[in-house]
């Protein structure tokens, strides 16, 4: 009797174990989205997501592309907010860079139901990233930042060599072009939520990146136990390799196994 009650008894553990198994993984499954917002970095515009929109576009994703303005990071939240608001749905946000302390500030927003971090900025609320970061070596990139009236752009030899690293030569010429000023103050702003700990998150980290240190990248991604790819890419993997950030985006909108 006491062999068939303790038969019973593990049973139900088992049984108890493998369900509770079964609600992880279904609660760890992407929400299906039909909504994708783009978020930009510094020292660039909307267009650095020129090659990835069309392939999100093909899979039935609506997308937006926001023209984050640079100039605070009240403004640029601001931005993407606006744009979030007009989503009719669950939306992905997604970030490229210094927008990623942008998504991590709006992502918290109940459309929101996962964030894709490109090569991006991940910092916890109220974290000073400057001192987090200044505890990995500084790319090379950042020796062709040069500020004027209070606003940076890089160097046209910084651009090309290590922001845009792995481009052609032709579209990194165009992406210097249009390079958007970024306010100087911009990077010292501090969030005040940090949605990857509540939200689903991604994170493509660009191995060859030299203007955020991969190892600080690998951190982040660590940090918000993101599903991580690593790409042979420098910092504009959006641009290198549209096709396998655009994957990451879709697994994280629920359209890919």
């Amino acid at each position: 009797m006491k062999t068939l009650q303790t038969l019973t008894v593990i049973a139900g553990i088992l049984a108890g174990s493998l369900a509770a198994q079964t609600a992880q993984a279904a609660a760890a499954a992407p929400v299906k989205a039909k909504n994708v917002v783009l978020v930009h970095g510094a020292w660039a515009d909307g267009s650095s997501w020129l090659e990835v929109i069309p392939r999100l576009q093909a899979a039935g994703l609506h997308v937006t592309a926001v023209q984050n303005p640079l100039t605070s990071l009240e403004d640029s939240v601001a931005a993407t907010r606006r744009a979030l608001a007009q989503q009719d749905g669950p939306t992905v946000l997604v970030a490229h860079s210094w927008g990623g302390t942008v998504i991590s500030e709006v992502g918290t927003d109940p459309k929101v139901t996962g964030l894709v971090y490109v090569a991006a900025r991940a910092p916890d609320a109220g974290e000073d990233f400057v001192a987090l970061s200044q505890k990995f070596p500084a790319g090379p990139a950042r020796a062709g930042v040069q500020e004027h009236d209070g606003f940076t752009k890089l160097s046209e030899d910084a651009f090309l060599k290590y922001f845009a690293n792995g481009v052609d030569r032709k579209t990194a010429e165009v992406l210097y072009a249009v390079q958007e000023p970024t306010a100087a103050s911009l990077f010292t702003g501090r969030t005040t939520a940090a949605a990857w700990r509540s939200k689903p998150s991604w994170y493509a980290v660009s191995k060859l990146d030299y203007t955020i240190n991969p190892d600080l990248e690998r951190f982040l991604a660590k940090r918000m136990n993101a599903t991580t790819v690593e790409l042979e890419a420098g910092h504009l993997s959006l641009v290198s390799q549209p096709d396998k950030v655009a994957d990451l985006i879709l697994a994280a909108a629920g359209q890919h196994e």
